[in-house]
């Protein structure tokens, strides 16, 4: 019995002491470097908005939080490292739309989107945008299916890789209007820009921000967005809607979260510095100049958020057909 009692009591003291030392680190966060985990490569709208994120948050914290591209598999590998990291409020996970895509893509993943993560905030939201090389012969949607249409399983459309959003809304487009393209996925988006730029790719769905420097440099041919309304950054160019196409919408959103099991404290301080930022002018300014738009939210409303973009996401998924290759 007496052995029973002072382990007992062992036990108390230990999370005692594990609770103080808890309640010490976050009052003390952050005391080092962090690291934002990106799922996509360089040029992807991950890594440019990301990096908007990380220099915001090194500011602000006196500390610098660290860009770690992690790109494959659609985000699944850098999903799931962003699942494995200690919870201590030094890893933070890019986390959007295509977290929302592969659980209903996948049969099996290495992780639970909504079960691993503890959710912070929307970030922000964009288009994507339908872009044909320059050489090909359609200036409009409806030229560009017409041609489609003409030789189906010619033409090439190029992704970000299996899952992620441009795949998606590509396959959904496809379904929705019946043509048929060849998917090319990339590890780096910045490939496929390059690979359309030449001709080796015909045409892709990419969010905004990605190819805008060359859509404005007249070196990708944009033939509309994906949003209900024309986005301010190409307002010449239209939604797929007017287009000819309806109830075609698609709005890519990026947001952040942290492994499960980290401290309440330090999740709402992650949340504390997004809602400064994202309030900043300088902030909305690189936004809007960057092709996104600001999207703060609590991280109930964040929750709520995914589950809905998880359901819709099946649906499309379904409709589509789409299936890993």
């Amino acid at each position: 019995m007496r052995l029973n009692r002072i382990s007992y009591s062992s036990i108390i003291v230990a999370a005692l002491l594990l609770g103080t030392c808890a309640a010490h680190a976050a009052d003390n966060y952050p005391s080092k470097p962090g690291r934002l985990i990106l799922p996509f490569g360089a040029g992807a709208s991950t890594d440019i908005i990301g990096r908007i994120f990380a220099q915001r948050f090194s500011e602000a914290w006196g500390q610098p939080l660290v860009v770690d591209n992690r790109p494959g598999a659609a985000g699944i590998i850098g999903t799931e490292l962003g699942a494995r990291a200690a919870p201590d409020g030094y890893t933070i996970m890019t986390y959007g739309i295509n977290q929302a895509i592969t659980a209903g893509l996948y049969k099996k993943l290495p992780y639970n989107h909504l079960r691993d993560f503890t959710l912070i905030s929307l970030y922000a939201t964009m288009p994507n945008i339908l872009c044909v090389t320059p050489s090909l012969p359609a200036a409009n949607v409806s030229e560009f299916v017409k041609l489609m249409k003409a030789h189906p399983g010619k033409f090439k459309f190029a992704s970000s890789g299996i899952g992620a959003s441009p795949h998606l809304t590509m396959e959904y487009f496809k379904a929705a209007v019946g043509i048929d393209l060849v998917h090319v996925p990339y590890k780096n988006a910045s490939q496929g820009y390059t690979d359309t730029i030449s001709g080796e790719i015909q045409a892709f769905f990419f969010n905004l921000p990605g190819p805008l420097p060359f859509v404005k440099a007249g070196r990708i041919r944009a033939l509309a967005v994906t949003s209900a309304k024309r986005a301010p950054q190409v307002p010449d160019i239209p939604t797929i809607i007017e287009s000819g196409v309806p109830n075609f919408e698609v709005t890519v959103w990026q947001g952040y979260a942290v492994p499960k099991g980290t401290p309440q404290p330090i999740v709402a301080n992650i949340h504390a510095t997004m809602m400064k930022a994202l309030a900043l002018p300088e902030i909305q300014k690189r936004f809007i100049d960057n092709g996104v738009s600001a999207a703060p939210v609590s991280p109930a409303e964040f929750v709520k958020f995914v589950n809905d973009e998880t359901a819709k996401w099946q649906k499309a998924i379904t409709l589509s057909g789409a299936k890993v290759e």
